[in-house]
C-alpha cells in the first residue's frame, strides 16, 4: 500500500473546558449529505478524555464544519471503571434508532499505573445519550486481569464480533512499567453480553514489541482486514496490518502498511490508532500522531495498493 499524506486535520487546542487537548482514536462514520462525522477523544485540563466529534467535508477532509459543543456521554462517578477517562474506540449503527459506543474505562491504580476495561454507552440516532452502563461490559478474568480495552466491534451477519487489547503484565523498559497485551477476538449475540476469555488473534512477535493499540477492522471481498497499532520499545507507536479469511485466524503483513512517521512535525515521533474509511472508490486513513494523539489527528489517502 502507498499513501500520500494529507496532514493534521484538528487538535482541540483549548476549544471548551473538557476539551483542551488532543484529538485521539479518530472512529469516522458517514453521517448525512456530505459528511464523515469523526468521533474523538479529547482531554480536560486534567488529562481526562471525554468523547466528541468533528464534522469534516466529505468532499475536502481539511475542512472542518463543525465540532461538537459538549461530550456525548461523560466519565463514570467516582469508584466506576471509567473515573478517569472514557475513551471511544468503536461506534456501531445497531438500528435506524441506536448506536453503540465501545470505549476503554481508564482507571488509575496504587500497585500497577493503570487498568483499562471495555464499557458500553447507548445513544439515539441523534447522538443524544441513552443508556450509558456503570460496569464494563469486557470485565477483567483470570486471563486478562488488567487489560480489556481498545474494543473494536462490528455487527456481521446478525453477530457482534469485536476485536480488543487484553493482557494481564507489565515490563519494564528503561526503567518505566509499561503494559504488555496482545489483540484477542470474542463474539456476542446482543452487543451487550460478552461470555468467556477471547481468543489471541495478533501475539507479540519479537522482544521490540509489548503491545498493541486500537484495532480497526474493516470487511472487504469476504476478507476481514485489520489495522492495528504497534507498541514498540524505545519508539512509541507504529502501524500494523494483517487479513483473515474469519475474522479468528490473521496473517500479519505490517510491511505492507506502507505508512510511518514523518521526519518533522505533528506525527514525527508516532504514528497511530488508524481507522479506514471508503468514500466513492477512495479510501482515507485517519490517525494521529505524537503523544498518542495530543497532537491531533489527520489522514493519508491511499494511492496504489
Amino acid at each position: 500500500m502507498i499513501w500520500e499524506k494529507k496532514g493534521l486535520v484538528f487538535n482541540s487546542h483549548n476549544f471548551s473546558d473538557w476539551a483542551v487537548d488532543g484529538a485521539m482514536i479518530p472512529t469516522p462514520i458517514f453521517y448525512s449529505g456530505g459528511i464523515i462525522r469523526v468521533f474523538l477523544t479529547f482531554l480536560d485540563k486534567y488529562g481526562l478524555g471525554r468523547t466528541g466529534f468533528v464534522d469534516l467535508d466529505r468532499r475536502n477532509l481539511n475542512n472542518v464544519l463543525r465540532v461538537s459543543q459538549k461530550p456525548i456521554f461523560d466519565i463514570g462517578k467516582p469508584g466506576t471503571f471509567d473515573e478517569n477517562g472514557c475513551l471511544t474506540c468503536s461506534v456501531v449503527r445497531v438500528s435506524d434508532e441506536e448506536y453503540y459506543f465501545y470505549y476503554a474505562g481508564f482507571e488509575l491504580g496504587q500497585k500497577i499505573r493503570y487498568r483499562l476495561l471495555s464499557g458500553l454507552a447507548i445513544t439515539n440516532n441523534n447522538f443524544e445519550l441513552k443508556k450509558k452502563f456503570n460496569t464494563p461490559v469486557l470485565e477483567r478474568n483470570r486471563a486478562e486481569l488488567h487489560f480489556r480495552g481498545g474494543p473494536f466491534c462490528i455487527k456481521d451477519y446478525g453477530i457482534f464480533k469485536m476485536w480488543y487489547v487484553a493482557g494481564s503484565e507489565w515490563v519494564i523498559i528503561d526503567g518505566k512499567s509499561m503494559p504488555r497485551y496482545v489483540i484477542k477476538y470474542i463474539e456476542s449475540s446482543d452487543g451487550i453480553n460478552w461470555v468467556g476469555e477471547g481468543k489471541v488473534c495478533i501475539d507479540i512477535q519479537s522482544d521490540k514489541e509489548h503491545g498493541f493499540g486500537r484495532p480497526y477492522v474493516i470487511k472487504d471481498n469476504e476478507v476481514y482486514k485489520m489495522y492495528y497499532s504497534i507498541r514498540v520499545r524505545r519508539k512509541g507507536y507504529r502501524l500494523g496490518y494483517a487479513e483473515s479469511k474469519d475474522g479468528k485466524e490473521w496473517i500479519r503483513m505490517d510491511s505492507e502498511i506502507g505508512l510511518d512517521v514523518s521526519k518533522s512535525g505533528w506525527d514525527s515521533e508516532m504514528i497511530c490508532y488508524s481507522a479506514i474509511i471508503k468514500d466513492e472508490g477512495k479510501v482515507y486513513m485517519f490517525y494521529n500522531g505524537n503523544q498518542f494523539g495530543k497532537s491531533g489527528f489527520g489522514y493519508a489517502e491511499l494511492v496504489a495498493r
